[in-house]
């Protein structure tokens, strides 16, 4: 049913955990295959992608490249596009298999879904971005990928599919489709505050704050992937 794609560089350390919250869904059938597209990792990301039965796809480094290339290769009739350094939490397949359900029987018209944003850390800065990525999310339609996204692959492909961008590859897609084309789901997924707690979470959300400001101002993707760092 799902095939998940999943980027990596260098995604040793994450991407055990990644991987494990996937197993259930594929116990059940949900999901199909999981796809690692990878740009040319150094670490032990290979071992770690085929110790746990992935299938493999080399890539040009960059996430839309890599990514692109990971749904090329897929099979499945859905795809879930999800981080290295994202843990989708308990009861995720169950409710992705019924948003697919719907969708598949005309309950409701095409569209993609998202999972609720959540960090790896505890305190109040974790919080209130958790918040604050809710907010924009109700009020602007504009899940990042860091949120998985699920999407048939007949809507992804409708769409144009995943640009060769380094960086904003995920706003690109997602500003292509409609505002009732998106369905934000409850199940969270967890993602690691690694970047957050290096930067300061104040500095870090300032900067990423001010890469979409430079997006939506047409700055080239390559110059905002050189600023993320």
């Amino acid at each position: 049913m799902i095939s998940v794609v999943i980027p990596t560089l260098n995604a040793e350390r994450t991407l055990v955990p990644t991987l494990s919250s996937l197993v259930p869904a594929v116990v059940d059938g949900i999901v199909q295959e999981a796809i690692i597209a990878d740009g040319g990792s150094t670490d032990d990301t290979y071992i770690v992608a085929d110790a746990a039965g992935t299938t493999l796809v080399q890539a040009p480094r960059g996430r839309g490249t890599q990514l692109e290339a990971g749904a090329a290769a897929a099979k499945g009739d859905w795809l879930l596009f999800l981080h290295a350094d994202t843990v989708l939490k308990a009861g995720w397949a169950d409710e992705a298999a019924n948003f697919i359900e719907r969708v598949e029987t005309g309950r409701r018209k095409p569209a993609a879904a998202y999972f609720k944003f959540a960090l790896d850390d505890e305190g109040f800065m974790p919080r209130l971005i958790e918040t604050m990525v809710g907010l924009r999310c109700a009020l602007f339609s504009l899940p990042y990928g860091d949120q998985g996204l699920l999407i048939s692959r007949a809507h992804y492909r409708r769409l144009g599919g995943f640009r060769p961008l380094p960086l904003m590859e995920d706003v690109d897609l997602v500003r292509r489709l409609k505002r009732k084309e998106l369905y934000g789901l409850k199940t969270r997924a967890v993602t690691s505050a690694k970047r957050y707690q290096d930067d300061g979470y104040l500095m870090r959300s300032c900067r990423n704050l001010g890469l979409m400001l430079l997006y939506l101002l047409r700055v080239p993707p390559r110059v905002l992937a050189r600023l993320y760092g």
